[in-house]
């Protein structure tokens, strides 16, 4: 993953994304660089537009998602049972441990 935030943050910086410019920023970070993910991440990346990949991943994560929680029209939300006897349950449970 370091390898495509670093390809990320050359293309922020208006920098090549290359592997020279990937490795400088992998090893800055501190991190051992594997040349073969670089030159992977580097051939994947070829003839892609990283700013309109980016307009377009953020789009799909704008998009307002259902959360599932609301009912549906006509259900009823069913009724819980009252947290007393679930305290009193716990409770009993407990002092059988302790006596």
């Amino acid at each position: 993953m370091e390898y495509v935030y670093a390809a990320l943050l050359l293309h922020k910086l208006g920098k090549e994304v290359n592997e020279e410019g990937i490795k400088s920023v992998v090893a800055a970070a501190g991190a051992e660089v594997d040349d073969s993910k670089v030159k992977s991440l580097v051939a994947s990346l070829k003839g892609v537009d990283i700013a309109t990949e980016l307009e377009n991943a953020s789009l799909v994560a704008a998009a307002p998602a259902s959360s599932g929680d609301a009912p549906a029209e006509g259900e009823e939300k069913k009724e819980e049972a009252p947290k007393e006897e679930k305290k009193e349950a716990a409770a009993e449970g407990l002092s059988a441990l302790f006596g």
